[in-house]
């Protein structure tokens, strides 16, 4: 049996679809348990059970031999939290929880981690180890996640094949419940329908022009591709960034929109919160050189394919995948 956490989610649910793809359908699904009740995201998905997050622990370390991997996603992901408490428990203490009957019972383990790690990416955007605890993020989210990362990289009793993945910005189906902390996909073919034209912030660093402002987008398709090969082919234990490797402009990702929703490009920029500009991203890239040079080949989505695929095949029908 394989282990879903954060299973009503976003990336968890289209993980679940996916591994289903594969012929995985005896699956155990982990969230909050009013979101596993409620969810759309996991209609038409196939699975062995669900389980509530707070009942999953104490299961777990009493059956971890029904076990034979786990996708560790669910985590709290509110970049606009700031009760470190919340973080603490939800963020590091399960995944320390998760970690230990794991690296017990010799299951292997794929967990979240997050470019929000990187922090305005004074040291760069690659996935080496030897910075880890130097990096600075801008926020508890992007520290509950580096702290664990530090941590994991620590303990000397592991799983038998782990890995941490810094998720760069993902966008695609199953975001719909997400409302202000979905894609600005989402966000854009919402607005574009409403309104007709879109709202981006403006630039208030004089090295980039107004909607130039660049982000590492990849598609939710490519990140769980590399999720299951994570669990097939089980490369060098460690952290591995997984983004698209090329950083686009926001003005890119918007104008794609417009162009898959068949509409006149139409974009207003507005000035950027004065009490959030000092931790403004400008840039992020994902250096991908780990990843590939542990054997991931597949190629990644462009993001003009696939902002196309998310508006034409699921929000113009408010699908799922």
């Amino acid at each position: 049996m394989i282990v879903v956490t954060g299973a009503a989610g976003f990336i968890g649910s289209y993980l679940t679809a996916f591994l289903n793809s594969k012929g995985y359908k005896d699956l155990l699904l982990v969230d909050k348990g009013s979101y596993l009740e409620s969810t759309e995201n996991l209609k038409g998905k196939s699975f062995t059970d669900k389980m509530d997050r707070n009942e999953f622990i104490p299961w777990f370390k009493k059956n971890f031999d029904k076990i034979d991997f786990v996708f560790h996603i669910g985590a709290r992901t509110d970049t606009t939290e700031f009760d470190e408490k919340i973080f603490q428990k939800l963020n590091i203490d399960y995944s320390k929880e998760i970690w230990r009957i794991c690296a017990k019972a010799d299951i292997g383990l794929v967990y979240a981690s997050s470019a929000a790690t990187y922090g305005l990416g004074e040291l760069g955007y690659k996935d080496d180890h030897d910075i880890i605890d130097k990096l600075k993020p801008l926020n508890p989210y992007g520290r509950s996640k580096n702290d664990f990362d530090i941590w994991a990289l620590k303990q000397e009793e592991q799983p038998p094949f782990w890995c941490g993945l810094k998720f760069f910005n993902v966008y695609g189906p199953n975001e719909y419940h997400k409302g202000r902390m979905a894609s600005v996909i989402w966000h854009a073919y919402n607005q574009i329908s409403k309104t007709g034209k879109m709202k981006l912030f403006m630039s208030h660093n004089p090295d980039y022009k107004d909607g130039e402002q660049q982000r590492d987008f990849i598609y939710v398709r490519d990140l769980v591709s590399v999720c299951y090969w994570m669990m097939e082919h089980r490369p060098a234990n460690g952290l591995y960034n997984l983004g698209s490797g090329k950083a686009r402009t926001f003005r890119d990702l918007v104008e794609s929109t417009f162009k898959a929703m068949g509409q006149e490009i139409d974009i207003e920029f507005i000035p950027t919160p004065e009490d959030i500009r000092d931790k403004y991203q400008y840039f992020t890239e994902a250096d991908m050189s780990k990843l590939i040079a542990a054997g991931y080949s597949e190629p990644f989505t462009t993001l003009e394919d696939g902002v196309e695929d998310y508006v034409k095949h699921y929000l113009s029908d408010h699908s799922y995948f």
